[in-house]
């Protein structure tokens, strides 16, 4: 076998890319990483890190509405030129970190375009070549840009647009999309003070894999805010002027704006890397296929994250970079587990599933259970100002075990890890039950869901057994 210049080459630094490069050389492997735009990628720049920047500041603006009946007076305005700003800001200082990371683990770091010129050779920008043992494919995604709507400097601009360059004068924005994009930038920029026009063909996140309740719940919420989608209001076309852009709706009416935000879904990024070249196989979606390894058609590359995910989420990338290192180290160790990976939307409320929903379980044959606790009672939602929402648990009933959560409202992207850590545990239920938690604290409502369940479903004995036999 040649001696290759590294162990493992990453192709993407995004936080799939950049996760598996670090967890890599921590295990001992020599890496190299390649990124043809900014260090990061989406996430860091232009996506997860900076609308997480931005989201905060929403609902700080949200809940200054409250704010008078606490004794704290004053009108609360927000400025959107002053919060790009700081999440530039937040930007630099994230991708500093890691760049200075990767320089103190080892990794060999290239600036540019990234090809296979054959399954174990990389070429940088056309130029500089190295080689590799195994090779991680993290490239990513791009927007999707409909027809109806090509992209105009700004006019009509996709979220890397809007992060990456300072937002173009006007209030009136059109919000295009229902999925998570299109949900979370219709609240946001509306609490940062835009006049938003959200236009949607189907109900916001109806293939989120959501319940009922939840998107009941965060439609009121958005309500009450003064953010509503318009349904069955997919753009037919777009005429852009001196002042602004002119859209023409499904009943043949004009919507005048000032600027449009895309949230029309992304493609997998494959372009240039030469995968067909070297054998490695990609769907009719432009995915590239891999198996529960993360492993391609051949089989020391790996692909993760938006490149081979429809989920197109960061958690999966890096759920899914651990996978891939795990592999590369010892081969079969380790299977993806798609189910076992958070879902988030932060919008008006937060919104947090893992695991199966009722619907899902069902499929799989699995007579579903579910435990509900509200946070309307709950004496620190209260004291917060910020009691909508709930946990609902699910579980197998016949097993008695767990297969699924979904926590809304505040600190739901946090709560929902208390139930992340224990999905692939049989005795779940149980060890929720039999922890002690903090008072008063949102948490507590895991505990009241799940003897709720065990009362309801007649599961007492699954998650309690004999109490008796526990006393020494």
């Amino acid at each position: 076998m040649p001696v290759r210049d590294f162990d493992l080459a990453v192709i993407g630094s995004g936080p799939g890319g950049y996760r598996a490069a670090v967890l890599a050389a921590l295990r001992g492997l020599s890496v190299a990483i390649v990124e043809k735009g900014d260090w990061g990628g989406t996430c860091l720049n232009r996506g997860c890190v900076p609308k997480k920047d931005w989201h905060h500041t929403a609902m700080l603006i949200a809940a200054s509405h409250r704010l008078a009946d606490r004794g704290v007076d004053g009108t609360w305005r927000a400025d959107l030129m002053r919060a790009w700003r700081h999440q530039r800001r937040v930007v630099t200082t994230v991708r500093a970190s890691y760049l200075d990371y990767m320089k103190r683990l080892g990794i060999r770091t290239f600036a540019g375009l990234g090809a296979l010129r054959d399954p174990h050779t990389v070429q940088v920008n056309g130029g500089e070549i190295f080689t590799a043992e195994h090779v991680i494919v993290a490239t990513g995604s791009v927007p999707f840009i409909p027809e109806t709507l090509p992209r105009v400097e700004g006019r009509i601009l996709t979220t890397d647009d809007l992060f990456d360059q300072p937002p173009p004068p006007g209030r009136r924005v059109a919000v295009v999309g229902s999925g998570v994009v299109g949900t979370e930038m219709a609240f946001i920029l509306a609490m940062l003070g835009c006049e938003v026009l959200w236009l949607t063909h189907a109900e916001p996140l109806s293939r989120a894999g959501f319940s009922v309740p939840a998107l009941k719940l965060l439609r009121q919420r958005l309500a009450d805010l003064g953010v509503a989608a318009r349904t069955r209001s997919r753009v037919q076309s777009a005429r852009v002027t001196a002042q602004g852009v002119e859209l023409t709706l499904p009943d043949g009416s004009v919507e005048r704006v000032d600027w449009v935000l895309l949230g029309s879904g992304r493609r997998p990024c494959t372009a240039g890397l030469q995968l067909e070249a070297v054998g490695v196989a990609t769907d009719a979606h432009g995915f590239v296929m891999v198996d529960e390894e993360q492993r391609t058609t051949v089989p020391h590359i790996f692909a993760i994250g938006d490149v081979a995910n429809p989920a197109m989420t960061s958690n999966h990338a890096l759920a899914e970079a651990t996978v891939a290192v795990a592999n590369i180290v010892a081969p079969g160790s380790r299977r993806r587990a798609p189910h076992a990976v958070p879902t988030l939307v932060y919008s008006a409320l937060e919104l947090a599933r893992v695991g199966l929903n009722e619907d899902q379980a069902e499929a799989q044959g699995l007579e579903s259970a579910v435990g509900f606790a509200a946070f309307e009672v709950n004496p620190a939602a209260l004291a917060q100002d910020a009691s909508e929402g709930f946990v609902r648990l699910v579980a197998d009933a016949d097993r008695g075990t767990l297969v699924g959560a979904e926590v809304v409202g505040a600190e739901a992207s946090e709560l929902i890890h208390l139930i992340a850590r224990e999905l692939s545990n049989p005795d779940a239920l149980s060890s929720l039950a039999r922890a002690f938690y903090n008072h008063p604290t949102r948490a507590e409502e895991f505990l009241n869901a799940v003897e709720t369940l065990a009362s309801k479903w007649g599961m007492q004995r699954q998650v309690f057994g004999d109490e008796r036999d526990r006393i020494p």
